[in-house]
């Protein structure tokens, strides 16, 4: 049975589905899932993540956690950890930047939350010499000091979506008609989440929720503010979310997200808003990716390596570069929020939030 066959029998049953649920069955389906059924990155796949496209990015992110472990003491052991860690390119590569960092290797313990099988498998292969291990839910993370990082994570975890009625919303939902799958809304109903959301909204706004966003933000800030630590959030979003952005991506450009169930990457833009308010640790202001890279020295970097390249590989390297960093790519796009505990200050290259009561 397809997954299309799946869900049309689920609707048939149950009646149309949440979006929620329809990305969860899209991308985690035990026997169809996009995630659960193959390696969806590179040039062959559906996407390019930032580590894929240039190592600066994992080493600028590696020694920003190395520097906020040695202002909170050199604490050891201490989990390192990565949420969605794709081929394991990007923790490959803070382990490369860090290993001149004394003591940061012999105290890291590696900790990868990964659902798909293909791509644990490829980890790892990547990652052979680190040991890590691997966990099912954030809830698994030891309870010791933490260093995490989760760059396009959050992105595709599923959304609710509500479109505003008067007073109350109709939530979109996934309907079927014949074979074919359909988007509709459902009833009028009030919503206590999205109570706050009606002052600054207008009938026929959308809004989006990520149900697992804020329970995830509040186990990992629980750990840092317990045992230190800091956590790296990077994803393309914004604060306080607006507007349908719900999205598929196939072949590395746009798709219809209900033509082929499974088949296509499913993303939204991640609301940074409640998921700073969710921790109990202190959290950073919300800063685009190519400020925050800049600060950490990004452009010294690549001008290092630039040194030994020329032609094809010393433009491909420039281009790397401004994709990463110019606000008209990736720059401006994409965010960084940091986790810290409340006695220590933000990770390098981010300013403090101030602290919450």
């Amino acid at each position: 049975m397809s997954l299309r066959d799946h869900l049309l029998r689920r609707i048939a049953v149950e009646g149309p589905l949440p979006l929620s649920e329809y990305m969860a069955e899209c991308l985690l389906n035990p026997s169809h899932g996009y995630y659960t059924t193959r390696d969806p990155l590179g040039a062959a796949g559906d996407f390019v993540t930032a580590p894929e496209i240039s190592q600066m990015f994992g080493e600028m992110l590696g020694l920003c956690l190395a520097q906020s472990w040695l202002d909170q003491g050199a604490p050891a052991p201490f989990a390192l950890a990565e949420l969605g860690p794709g081929r394991g390119t990007l923790m490959a590569d803070i382990l490369r930047a860090t290993a001149r960092v004394p003591g940061f290797r012999d105290a890291a313990q590696v900790h990868l939350l990964e659902a798909s099988p293909a791509l644990r498998k490829r980890q790892a292969e990547t990652l052979a010499g680190a040991a890590p291990v691997w966990i099912d839910r954030v809830e698994d993370l030891p309870e010791m000091p933490l260093l995490l990082v989760a760059n396009e994570f959050f992105d595709a975890l599923p959304i609710r979506q509500f479109r505003r009625d008067g007073g109350a919303w109709r939530e979109t939902v996934v309907a079927a008609e014949g074979e074919a799958l359909r988007f509709g809304l459902g009833p009028l109903a009030p919503l206590a989440a999205l109570a706050p959301r009606l002052e600054d909204t207008a009938d026929g706004d959308i809004v989006e929720l990520c149900p697992a966003a804020p329970a995830i933000a509040r186990t990992i800030g629980a750990r840092i503010e317990a045992h230190g630590g800091a956590a790296l959030i990077v994803d393309y979003g914004d604060w306080r979310s607006q507007g349908d952005t719900f999205q598929a991506m196939r072949a590395h450009g746009s798709a219809d997200p209900l033509e082929t169930p499974g088949a296509a990457d499913l993303t939204a833009h991640v609301d940074f808003e409640p998921i700073a308010a969710a921790t109990p640790s202190a959290h950073s202001l919300l800063t685009p990716q190519g400020v925050f890279l800049e600060r950490l020295g990004i452009t010294g970097r690549a001008e290092r390596l630039a040194a030994g390249l020329d032609g094809e590989r010393l433009a491909s390297h420039i281009a790397a570069h401004r994709r990463l960093t110019h606000p008209a790519e990736m720059g401006s796009l994409f965010k960084v929020l940091a986790f810290h505990p409340h006695t220590a200050g933000p990770p390098p290259g981010l300013e403090a939030a101030g602290h919450r009561e």
